[in-house]
């Protein structure tokens, strides 16, 4: 069986080669369309917030996120392992 990140080796070995916050930008903004990179920003920012404490309906209220992504977020935040590892190095 192939594994996640097997499947997706060619689109993370781009990401990792990324060199800096403006070629990440640029790549990103070539790869996603506008909806795309706003999901994305949205489930970012949710996490953030989940893992700062926040309640669904601020979280909701701050980010426009749609309770069934927010929903699915949570999950991941909670039983998942990137939103954690990644973000709980990060500030908040």
């Amino acid at each position: 069986m192939v594994t996640f990140a097997e499947e997706y080796r060619e689109l993370f070995e781009a990401i990792l080669s990324i060199d800096g916050m403006e070629q990440c930008g640029d790549f990103f903004e070539d790869l996603l369309t506008p909806n795309e990179a706003e999901s994305m920003l949205q489930r970012v920012r949710a996490a953030k917030l989940l893992l700062a404490g926040k309640t669904y309906e601020q979280i909701t209220a701050e980010t426009g996120i749609s309770s069934a992504t927010l929903s699915r977020v949570s999950r991941c935040v909670h039983y998942g392992k990137g939103y954690r590892s990644v973000l709980s190095n990060k500030e908040n």
